[in-house]
């Protein structure tokens, strides 16, 4: 299939309702059918503010997170559609890739 990797990047500490970004992220992904999307926490990064930010011993706030998904083209509109809604700005990168599992015919 042909679509597109979504990389959004956030910290731990942005919340979005009761929820952190990364959270919400996977949550909306999961409703418009994305079938899997993984968050990975990162031992350190500097934003576009060009602050560092990292994991402190006592605080996760700040410890950059991304969160991947491999979506089809209507799922990157609705995604981003639903972003827009809720007036968030969150960094991201769409990178046009082919997806699938080995073993199985493509659709």
């Amino acid at each position: 299939m042909h679509g597109y990797q979504l990389t959004f990047f956030t910290q731990q500490g942005r919340t979005h309702g009761m929820l952190s970004i990364a959270e919400w992220l996977l949550r909306e992904a999961r409703e418009i059918g994305v079938k899997g999307a993984t968050i990975a926490a990162a031992q350190g990064g500097y934003g576009r503010d060009g602050k560092y930010h990292s994991a402190h011993f006592f605080e996760l706030g700040e410890q950059p997170v991304e969160v991947t998904m491999a979506v089809g083209p209507e799922q990157a509109e609705r995604l981003f559609a639903r972003i827009g809604k809720e007036d968030l700005r969150i960094f991201y990168m769409k990178i046009p890739v082919e997806f699938g599992i080995t073993g199985e015919d493509p659709e």
